[in-house]
């Protein structure tokens, strides 16, 4: 999982992404780090709903993470 997310525009996308990967090298499981980055994108977005939050979070997990892309990504509007 050793991957570098710096190419990542948006911060909370990068804070997300970064926080799931060094969550579940540290042990954490899938689901205590999902819900971790889904407090962490709603400290960056408190105008977001939780299920906004957690679609979002699903969504870059899984462009990022799961099937290693590097392009954009669908997400909140913020730089």
């Amino acid at each position: 999982m050793g991957h570098d997310f710096s190419h990542i525009a948006r911060r909370c996308e990068r804070a997300v992404v970064t926080a799931y990967r060094e969550l579940r090298e540290q042990g954490s499981g899938d689901f205590s780090a999902f819900g971790a980055c889904t407090a962490l994108y709603r400290i960056h977005h408190p105008e977001a709903s939780v299920n906004e939050a957690r679609r979002l979070v699903a969504e870059w997990i899984d462009h990022h993470i799961v099937r290693g892309d590097e392009g954009p990504t669908p997400g909140c509007d913020c730089d």
